[in-house]
């Protein structure tokens, strides 16, 4: 092969070498369009094949935190329902009532201490018939006078005594009465259902013993009061016996006189 063939095969193969490649870049241009053609005409959906494991934990990590939200409101609310549940028993009333039976009973004893004879509970009553018939013993009174006012002092204090000993019977008659309802008031309150009703209760125990008190109060004064008119008739009695040793020494002294004596006369 000669010098100036060389140039015409270096040509030739030059030209080949060319015509491939540019055959090359068109047939991956090609393969590049036909290939993002396919991938756009793909549905949508093949995507999803993707398995992404970070965003799945942070998805369940969200779930779980708003279920525990939901659990926290829901035991709230149980709450806030139990707490009304609650008041509302704090607030119900105590069905049991001692009230009227206090009420009568104390009606009663006052109707006994009203019916005091003679001489009432009263300081007006007291002043008046005490100067009558204790204060106003005088010499200067008849005999008829100074009985007839010890028979009101001796009235006086019989009464006292019998006033007395009904006040004790009324109390004493009440001690059954009161045992009951104690009883019924302890029983309530321990089984009361909230606060209210045991409030109740002890306020109703409050007011027997208050009952109770005054009755220990009344007997006392009923006591006090006969053993009063007592101390002051004896006063008044030492004051009679008094003037009538004065009305006795106002007689003359005796004188001797002639007495005949188996029918004889002279001495």
């Amino acid at each position: 092969m000669t010098e100036k063939s060389f140039p015409l095969w270096t040509e030739f193969f030059g030209r080949k070498s060319e015509k491939h490649f540019r055959l090359g870049v068109l047939l991956t241009s090609a393969m590049l369009a036909v290939g993002g053609a396919f991938s756009s005409l793909r549905p949508a959906h093949a995507q999803w094949a993707v398995y992404d494991g970070a965003n799945h934990v942070q998805n369940v990590l969200i779930a779980a935190r708003t279920l525990q939200q939901i659990d926290n409101q829901i035991t709230s609310l149980a709450n806030q329902a139990q707490m009304l549940v609650n008041q509302a028993k704090n607030l119900a009333t105590l069905p049991l009532s001692t009230l009227s039976t206090l009420q009568s009973t104390i009606s009663q004893t006052t109707a006994l201490l009203a019916q005091a004879q003679n001489i009432a509970y009263s300081v007006q009553s007291v002043e008046q018939q005490y100067q009558q018939s204790y204060t106003s013993v005088s010499s200067g009174m008849s005999d008829s006078a100074l009985f007839s006012q010890a028979q009101t002092r001796w009235q006086n204090s019989v009464g006292g005594f019998e006033d007395a000993l009904k006040l004790q019977a009324r109390v004493v008659g009440n001690i059954p009465s009161d045992s009951s309802a104690m009883t019924q008031l302890v029983s309530a309150s321990q089984t009361s259902t909230g606060a209210l009703q045991a409030a109740q209760a002890g306020n109703q125990l409050l007011a027997l013993q208050s009952r109770q008190l005054s009755d220990i109060q009344a007997e006392l004064a009923a006591n006090g009061r006969a053993s009063a008119l007592e101390r002051a008739r004896n006063a008044a009695t030492e004051a009679e016996s008094e003037a009538q040793y004065q009305h006795f020494s106002q007689y003359n002294a005796y004188s001797p006189t002639s007495v005949s004596m188996f029918g004889s006369s002279g001495n």
